[in-house]
């Protein structure tokens, strides 16, 4: 399989929810960077992040937009929306947010390293900010404003 191959399986993975598969894409010290919640995942637990997304957006989709494939730094680039209701809880290392019943339709870039055919490093840089604010969660922006 090539590099795009790979991620394109990994993207398949989670859209099925198929959190083993995934998983099964990283080499055995690979990690899942989710750069705007600040927190990485090695072994079993990269699946962590499937899993939640699957259950807060049960209709989660990843609409795959723009690859740019570097074959020779073993790198993948892709520019995609993140799509979903909002229909379970939110589960993120600073708490649980409850279901809204909103739509998120969220630009994110994520870079993926490659090595010998498996993923050794997923940076996932979704925009958190405007997953918040379409989820409805940031009401109250001017009280952060001196």
């Amino acid at each position: 399989m090539s590099n795009e191959q790979v991620v394109r399986e990994a993207y398949r993975a989670a859209e099925v929810k198929d959190t083993k598969a995934f998983v099964s894409l990283f080499t055995s010290d690979g990690y899942f960077w989710d750069v705007s919640a600040g927190q990485k995942y090695y072994g079993n637990d990269i699946g962590k992040t499937v899993d939640v997304y699957a259950k807060a957006f049960p209709d989660m989709h990843r609409e795959l937009l723009k690859f740019i494939v570097k074959d020779d730094e073993d790198v993948v680039i892709v520019e995609l929306n993140l799509q979903g209701t909002h229909n379970g809880p939110l589960a993120l290392p600073a708490g649980s947010i409850p279901a809204t019943k909103n739509k998120m339709n969220a630009p994110c870039c994520d870079v993926w390293y490659l090595e010998n055919g498996k993923i050794k490093a997923f940076h996932c840089y979704n925009a958190g900010t405007i997953i918040f604010a379409q989820l409805g969660v940031l009401t109250n922006l001017g009280a952060a404003i001196k």
